[in-house]
């Protein structure tokens, strides 16, 4: 039998990393990411197994939590293969240098604190350099298509089906043979939902010896979106007729384009009041023009809009605020804006600058549209906190606070069961990405409905399929 370990998105969302150690073929991984919100720390405590060992890395997607420890991965000996879909890899370095930027601004802030301290020797280095992250991108890196398998080895070989959750995410099937017998194991990804705003339906998969599928969601099922982009409307034309600003914080890859998407239906439509809508974020304005570049992986309706003007994004209320000095000027603009920044959780980015302008104000919305980790600022707003310390300013929580959960890139449980129900043979089912007390939900559900042998899966558990 084979192996499998789950070092990160056991029992929580975040860390994505999966261990596949095949006796007569290579040692896989599924994900290297990051892990966000209470359990922060664990991403700069050492890998629970050999990076050196390690022989190819599969990337399902380019979210942080999947990719953002791929360049500690490196820097601590893996020198594999990696294999991902080429929009998703242009994805992984935006996210990649993004997050090494960060990590070194923090670190020359805390450094010069502690020199006044005389605390030098207590700073910890940063995770990994922007030089690190380069080192990722001059390994050997394989480019995956949907739906064609690539061997990974004499008898062992990878497909990647489209997950319909970001772009160029993918659900990983795994084929090999051990002891005369076939087996194949799945790795959903993060699935997305059956009527997203702009990624297809996720591709179904015919069989699996043994499922691994997140559950981020597996305890409720979202609003429909119809609902959801009608308040997503509402919320807009009221605040800005009350002479108000709408504050999105948002993810810079996925989220902040279906916001754009929407927003520029909704300028064709004539629905959109007369106003300025800012895209304050570098990351989100890389994201969005390689969300252009491959819009062929996007659904009908993106490529319809992409056929009326030659774009998917662009009408003329969207400005792009590149540099520090468009997003400062965004403060001279007294009302009417719809401002979208990162990061999505508020744990940082220039969505805090705009919240010490603007949070006070009763006019103004924060319009919550992902998901927000326990722990993080963007959760605690989302449950009430009454004030907020920025900058070392409290700042009252006036606005009002909107979350719309309908437009999240992730499959509800009744989608999920509908993407499992697709399977032909599927014998074993193990939960990952998600918190417990949801996946116990999710389990249930999986039980009493499909009546699989289910398995909540625990950190460095072995699975032996």
């Amino acid at each position: 039998m084979t192996p499998i370990q789950s070092f990160g998105a056991a029992e929580t969302v975040t860390g994505s990393c999966h261990f596949l150690q095949l006796k007569k073929g290579p040692k896989i991984l599924v994900d290297c990411g990051y892990f966000q919100g209470h359990v922060e720390k664990r991403t700069f405590e050492p890998f629970d197994f050999d990076p050196k060992k390690v022989d190819i890395l599969l990337i399902t997607h380019a979210h942080l939590d999947h990719v953002g420890r791929i360049p500690k991965l490196v820097k601590e000996g893996f020198d594999g293969r990696i294999i991902a879909l080429r929009s998703a890899m242009e994805l992984t370095e935006v996210v990649l240098m993004d997050s090494a930027k960060i990590a070194e601004e923090d670190f020359k802030t805390a450094r010069k604190k502690a020199l006044r301290r005389g605390e030098e020797k207590l700073v910890r280095e940063p995770i990994y350099t922007i030089d690190d992250v380069k080192a990722v991108f001059d390994l050997n890196i394989q480019y995956a298509e949907y739906d064609k398998a690539i061997t990974l080895s004499p008898g062992v070989k990878a497909t990647f089906r489209n997950a319909g959750h970001i772009l160029g995410s993918a659900t990983i099937q795994i084929d090999f043979t051990e002891a005369e017998q076939s087996k194949t194991v799945v790795f959903s990804g993060d699935l997305g939902n059956q009527h997203d705003v702009i990624m297809p339906v996720p591709t179904a998969v015919k069989q699996a010896d043994a499922l691994y599928i997140e559950s981020t969601y597996g305890d409720r099922n979202h609003r429909s979106l119809q609902e959801s982009v009608k308040e997503f409307k509402s919320v807009i034309i009221n605040t800005l007729s009350n002479q108000g600003n709408v504050l999105i914080p948002s993810f810079a890859i996925e989220r902040s384009q279906e916001i754009l998407l929407l927003l520029k239906q909704m300028y064709y439509d004539k629905e959109l009041p007369v106003c300025k809508v800012f895209l304050d974020s570098p990351m989100a304005i890389r994201a969005t023009q390689i969300y252009s570049q491959y819009h062929h992986e996007l659904n009908d309706a993106a490529n319809q809009l992409f056929a009326r003007d030659n774009s998917i994004f662009d009408f003329p209320y969207l400005q792009y605020s590149l540099k520090g000095d468009d997003s400062m000027r965004i403060n001279n603009e007294e009302s009417g804006c719809i401002i979208i920044a990162g990061s999505g959780m508020c744990s940082g980015g220039r969505i805090l600058h705009h919240f010490k302008h603007r949070l006070w104000d009763a006019r103004n919305s924060v319009m919550f549209v992902g998901y927000q980790v326990e722990g993080t600022l963007g959760r605690q707003m989302v449950d009430g906190i009454e004030a907020i310390h920025i900058y070392r300013e409290k700042i009252k929580v006036n606005a009002k606070i909107h979350m719309i959960n309908g437009f999240s890139a992730h499959a509800d449980q009744s989608d999920l069961l509908a993407w499992m129900e697709g399977f032909e043979k599927l014998d074993k089912v193990f939960l990952i990405h998600g918190e417990r007390d949801k996946q116990e939900l999710f389990k249930q559900a999986i039980e009493e409905q499909l009546h699989k042998t289910t398995h909540i899966v625990e950190y460095a558990e072995e699975v032996w399929v």
